[in-house]
């Protein structure tokens, strides 16, 4: 299957689990075909945002998610623009909290209590999550439901259940078992998970039966599609 076929029916509002870390292991190729698609009014759950011309970047450079929900976005200088002007929601999740959200929506969890986040604006709320214009607040945070488990405060998190999950993993075989490379696993099991349909890009694909049954992080249970593109960069995000 080819990218442009995994992509093409995501609809405009959808709601998108992302794996990946920095520039690790993120799906650099399909995220290109979704721009190419061109649905618009994304919601889109991932570690981070990309930087300006790779990765979740290209997405907020052609304006087509509307709410990101993150851990991390400082290396996405148009991310930051359009969220001061008032052109993208921002909901941010300790990284985690966001992680076991979407594990928690793979596992059809709706909500679980953390005491991540007690006591600051995650749980207080009124925290921009989107400006008008002008540079007032147009959305804030809501406050979260809290309750004390063994004398220490928590809070209430939901789940994530997304309309797609889009991942990337170094093999799978025909069956869409999946084995990652490194750290490049990182975000990429549980954002697989919570998603209805699951599209994979991988490096190669190989044979059923040819994948040692130990070795597997992400079974074919989870997976709908799969696409190998040609080989492309792999871009650093610091050299050290």
């Amino acid at each position: 299957m080819t990218g442009a076929e995994a992509v093409k029916d995501i609809p405009a509002g959808a709601k998108i689990a992302v794996g990946g870390f920095g520039l690790c292991g993120t799906p650099f190729s399909v995220i290109q075909d979704l721009q190419k698609q061109g649905a618009s009014g994304l919601t889109v759950y991932s570690n981070n945002a990309g930087v300006d011309d790779w990765g979740l970047g290209i997405l907020l450079r052609s304006h087509q998610v509307k709410r990101i929900v993150a851990s991390y976005v400082g290396e996405n200088k148009e991310f930051e623009r359009q969220y001061l002007h008032g052109e993208l929601e921002v909901e941010f999740s300790p990284q985690g909290t966001l992680a076991e959200r979407m594990r928690a929506g793979g596992a059809g969890v709706p909500a679980f209590y953390t005491a991540t986040g007690y006591g600051t604006a995650i749980q207080e709320g009124g925290f921009p999550v989107k400006f008008n214009k002008d540079g007032t607040v147009a959305i804030a945070s809501e406050p979260k439901e809290t309750r004390q488990f063994n004398g220490r405060w928590n809070i209430l998190e939901k789940g994530i259940f997304a309309d797609f999950s889009i991942i990337k993993a170094w093999k799978a075989d025909k069956s869409g078992n999946c084995v990652f490379r490194g750290t490049a696993r990182n975000f990429n099991v549980p954002a697989a998970t919570c998603g209805k349909t699951c599209i994979v890009e991988v490096e190669e694909i190989v044979e059923n039966g040819q994948l040692d049954p130990n070795q597997i992080h992400l079974p074919g249970v989870y997976v709908n599609r799969i696409v190998c593109p040609p080989a492309y960069e792999k871009r650093i995000e610091f050299r050290t």
